[in-house]
């Protein structure tokens, strides 16, 4: 236990578990450090985070705000007064807790509490998780301290001098050595002697994959390909009920993958979504993956992402557009060469961090010093 001084601390953002995964871990290092008298979370009222981090054992506060819908929507109409709304509460927030510092983890949350302890003079930090940052983040790292990255290059959209290439924060279960793949397959109940494919598209779901399974799943089976489908809340329970009397031998529907070490160490093959915290875990695993990025986030960052990867031989990419036609026969291609096999592996394995939460409260550490 560190002997320093301790400080008040406000971690900021959500909406996603690529924001709320990154921000636990680093609460987590700031109060086994010793380095946190006090952590706030402060996230968005609705958002899965205002039930995740007290789970996790922090106190939360939420804002009243939300994104641009980027339809025309009414919604977009009260969108500048929740801005207004939550500008206010974010500094009164801020007043009564009063942080030594404030850590931005992206999210519809994180530009106003951030924005607003700038203006207050309080020193703030950011984690820009994808390889393009969005606009909310380019603006907040004006008056950033200290810009965390994942990837290289993004002097081109930040000052050098702020950049820490830290990589993004993973959960402490997948940077330590992964479950063996009889021992993972003992967990879920499968045959460790045949092929396995891994799917999910985040703890709420991915229609376009889950199509993808549905479509293939027959054609799965009759080739002994054994496949752990995490369909996400949002479909788990129509499609359990359409497959319940049906579902072939091999194949394991699951809502969520609350152990998910064990689900890296029974695939042999991969398939994701490109969000940035699990490309960071993916490349930490080492396994074949195909990303099929969603195009419903800002700026198409997904897809960015997914081509910082393949650009360097490390993953293999299907358009979302074409995944429901494409994705079998690419899996299957994928297992009849195992030269690529191989080759995909070494390749992210070589991107793969895994002492970013370290690096970023090192640094964060050395900024309270400063004060």
């Amino acid at each position: 236990m560190s002997s320093s001084p301790k400080y008040k601390i406000i971690i900021s953002g959500g909406g996603t578990g690529g924001h709320i995964f990154p921000a636990i871990a680093i609460a987590d290092d700031l109060r086994d450090m010793g380095i946190a008298e006090d952590i706030l979370f402060v996230g968005a009222l609705g958002k899965m985070e205002m039930e995740k981090v007290p789970n996790a054992g922090y106190k939360i506060v939420g804002l009243e705000i939300s994104g641009l819908q980027r339809s025309l929507s009414l919604q977009n109409l009260k969108f500048p007064f929740k801005v207004l709304k939550s500008l206010l509460n974010a500094r009164k927030i801020i007043k009564e807790f009063q942080p030594d510092i404030v850590i931005g983890v992206g999210g519809y949350a994180s530009g106003p509490l951030l924005f607003s302890a700038a203006s207050l003079g309080k020193p703030t930090v950011i984690l820009e998780q994808n390889s393009y940052p969005g606009i909310t983040n380019k603006i907040l790292a004006k008056k950033a301290k200290k810009i965390f990255v994942a990837y290289p290059e993004m002097d081109k959209f930040f000052s050098s001098g702020k950049i820490v290439n830290s990589g993004n924060p993973i959960r402490s279960a997948i940077v330590q050595s992964l479950p063996s793949k009889e021992e993972s397959c003992k967990y879920f109940g499968l045959d460790p002697n045949l092929p396995i494919v891994l799917s999910f598209g985040g703890s709420l779901g991915a229609k376009t994959l889950n199509d993808s399974l549905e479509n293939s799943i027959e054609t799965f089976a009759e080739k002994n390909i054994q496949v752990i489908w995490q369909t996400g809340s949002y479909y788990y329970q129509s499609i359990q009920e359409k497959w319940s009397n049906k579902l072939p031998k091999g194949i394991k529907i699951v809502e969520f993958l609350k152990e998910m070490q064990y689900a890296y160490g029974a695939a042999d093959i991969i398939i994701s979504r490109a969000g940035a915290l699990s490309i960071s875990e993916l490349c930490i695993v080492g396994k074949p993956t195909i990303l099929i990025p969603s195009p419903n986030v800002a700026e198409d960052h997904q897809t960015k992402n997914a081509m910082a990867l393949v650009n360097k031989g490390a993953a293999i990419m299907v358009k979302d557009s074409e995944a429901r036609e494409k994705l079998s026969a690419t899996v299957f291609e994928t297992f009849n060469n195992p030269a690529k096999m191989r080759e995909l592996s070494q390749h992210i394995k070589t991107l793969g961090k895994t002492d970013a939460t370290k690096t970023i409260v090192h640094t964060i550490q050395q900024l309270l010093s400063q004060k």
